[in-house]
This record gives structure tokens, sequence and C-alpha cells, in this order.
């Protein structure tokens, strides 16, 4: 690993996290897909299918059957089932604790102002197949739509070789009653699901991680349909002091590097701690921090997607965290547990944009409209202010929406 021995102001700018982020020829090359798909459907998400995934599948092949689905148990064990269902469960029981009362308030003269809150109609569900199967990103992104009330929830994900999708992913899926799943990947499929085709009808929300040209193809298309966030290579912050146990800190950190671009990154108060990990540990930085308060204030300033608090104290030094996407507190909640198994979700915002962004959670998947609603007496408190506005803003027949109801 790296060793940074003094931090300075601008310690974000050490790190290249723009790995993820669009290059020219990825933007342009994700636009041609765009446009394609745009014109000729599901003739051009055939041809890149071809081309990218390197299986050859006709417009009725696209949609997985349910035969197909149902297969898949064939290879699954049924103590793995069990195994998931216990997942499930840890990420249904955590979401349904977000359910909440839209707001009321009643005030005077017959005033109700109301916010309705209602699920999305539909959404789609992106999950990588490439150089390994994200099974775990089915659950961690259907539960929290599925409880949010969507309806139709659609996933998209790269055939194998022969045309099949995971027989994995399809069992998840299938324990989670989603059955509208496609064989397509890569930016075709969002741009599929944004645009719609004669076989995949449009969506109104994206969800779930990808690579360069998944995120590429979401932000172009951001506004014809709503996304998640704009994620690049996963990232770890982990603070550990001369209390923190060294096995425990070094396999955290390498558990970071199996992700591929993945980032790790050891703040610590203790040389010895980072002199033994600088030599197990061969990617990735150490920074070594005067105390916990300059360790808590470079972990703001990266604003990570993982923060591991490896202290003693980790609940109070915790306290002075502002920006990640999830934090992981004591020497028993390693990043690997929010990766597969706690609950919330692990679809979680990198680069730095946790400062804005947010994991997904039941809001995730929803939206609101405001109600209100006024008696006569009550519009005639607020009539002359409204006026007033109205006029001032030059919008004379606004102000006469109101006076008309008083002639």
């Amino acid at each position: 690993m790296k060793l940074i021995k003094q931090a300075g102001q601008n310690i974000e700018k050490l790190f290249d996290r723009s790995r993820g982020a669009r290059k020219k020829y990825i933007e342009e090359k994700v636009r041609i897909i765009i446009d394609d798909v745009r014109l000729n459907g599901d003739d051009a998400v055939l041809k890149y299918t071809r081309r990218f995934d390197g299986v050859k599948l006709t417009p009725r092949q696209i949609s997985v059957p349910e035969s197909e689905i149902s297969s898949a148990f064939q290879n699954i064990t049924p103590e793995f089932v069990g195994h998931l269902k216990t997942i499930i469960n840890n990420v249904s029981t955590y979401y349904k604790q977000q359910l909440h009362k839209p707001c009321k308030v009643k005030g005077y003269d017959g005033v109700m102002l109301k916010e309705e809150v209602r699920p999305l109609d539909s959404v789609g569900i992106y999950i990588p197949a490439g150089t390994a199967p994200l099974v775990s990103s089915v659950y961690m992104t259907a539960v929290p739509a599925i409880i949010a009330g969507v309806k139709r929830i659609v996933i998209v994900t790269p055939p194998n070789k022969e045309g099949k999708v995971n027989p994995y992913i399809l069992a998840v899926a299938n324990l989670l009653k989603v059955s509208e799943i496609y064989k397509v990947g890569g930016a075709q499929a969002i741009a599929a699901l944004a645009l719609g085709t004669r076989m995949i009808p449009k969506v109104d929300k994206i969800v779930g991680p990808g690579n360069m040209y998944v995120t590429e193809a979401k932000r172009q298309l951001f506004g014809y349909v709503d996304i998640d966030m704009l994620a690049g290579p996963t990232e770890l912050v982990l603070i550990a002091n001369r209390y923190s146990n060294t096995d425990f800190v070094v396999a955290d950190l390498e558990a970071q590097m199996e992700h591929v671009g993945g980032l790790s990154i050891l703040l610590s108060t203790s040389k010895q701690l980072i002199k033994d990990v600088r030599k197990r540990v061969p990617h990735g930085y150490c920074i070594y921090c005067k105390n916990i308060n300059e360790a808590t204030d470079i972990a703001n300033k990266l604003a990570p997607e993982h923060l591991q608090i490896m202290t003693s104290d980790a609940v109070s030094v915790a306290k002075q965290i502002r920006h990640a996407g999830a934090i992981f507190l004591g020497p028993y909640s390693p990043t690997a547990l929010g990766d597969y198994a706690a609950g919330p979700s692990h679809v979680l915002p990198t680069m730095g944009t946790a400062r804005f962004f947010s994991g997904l959670s039941l809001s995730s998947f929803s939206k609101t409209s405001h109600v209100i609603s006024y008696s006569k007496k009550a519009l005639e408190r607020v009539r002359a202010p409204l006026e007033k506005i109205a006029l001032l803003e030059s919008m004379a027949k606004h102000a006469e929406s109101v006076n008309v109801r008083f002639k």
C-alpha cells in the first residue's frame, strides 16, 4: 500500500476516483447504441447482444420463459435456498421499518394540506453477470422495490454463451416472485428499459450496479427515466488505531480489492499498524493521522461508499461522520456483511457522491404528490399577500384567478 505521511487540505485529490467516470470515447459509443435502440428497437438490442455477449438470440428469446426460471432450482441445493430466505428476511425486515404514513396538516378555516406517497409503477433492475453474476444485487434492489409497492419489476441481465441466465439469479428472482426477466446487458439494456422496445416495455426508473458503459447509458438517459445514481468502482475507507485487530484490518482491505477497480484506504493513528498492514496488503493507501479527529476529517472529505470504524469507541467516532454511503461499526461489522446479509441495500454512492447521494431506500421507489384543499374563508385569508406576490411577478391573471372567486 502507498504511504501518505501528511494528508494536507486536498486529500481527496490524492486519489484518482475518476476511473468510473465517463470518458469521451465511452460517451460516444454509448450514444451510438442508444440512438440505434431508439430507431431499431429489438433488432439493435439483439445486434449488440451478438457483438458483446457472443450469443445469437431471436426476439422471442430475449424474455426468460417460466420453464427456465423454474428449472433454475434443479442445480441449487435446498440448503442454499434456506440461506437465501434468511438473507431476504433480513433485507425485508429492515425496509419494512421505513414504511411511513404520509404527513397531513390541518389549519384554520378549512385548510387541509397532505402528502400522498405512491409507489412507482415500474422499475428496471440491472444485474451484472460478466465476470461473475451479482446474485446479491437481485435481492438488494428488488426487496425494497417490492416493499415500496412497485407492481412491475423488471430484471435485465446479460446471457451466457449458451444464451441462458445464471440459475442463481433466476432462483432469487423466483423466490421474490419477479418473473419479467430479459437476457440483455450493457448500454443496450439500459436503452431498452428507458425508451422501450416491442419486447421490452419501458420502465419509470432504473437501478442497480454496472460497468462504465451501463453507468454512462444511465447518465445519458436520465430524464427519459429516473435512475438511482451514477456509481463508479467500489471503495472502502477504514479508520483504525493501535487497539484494532491487524488481521481484521488486513482482511477487510483485501476483500475490497477483489472488486475490479476497488479502492482501499486505511486511516490510522498507529504507525505500527500501518507498518504491519503495508507488509501484507499490496494495493491501496495508508494515511497516518495525528489523531482520530484528523481521521474523521479526511473521511468526510473523501465521502466514501463504505466506511469502517474499527476503533474501540466506534460509536463515538461515528458521530463525527457526515458523509458516507454506509458506516460499519466495530470489529465484527465487516463491509462484506453489508454487501450480502445485514439488510440495508449495498447499492451505495461512490466517488465522493455520498456528499449528496444516498443508498437505495423505500423512497427510491416512490414519489409524492402534494394535496391542497382550501375553503372560501381560508382562501380569503391569503388573498391579499397572494395578489401582491403575483403582481410583483407580472402574473396578473394568477391574481385574478383568486379574485374572481369573491365577485
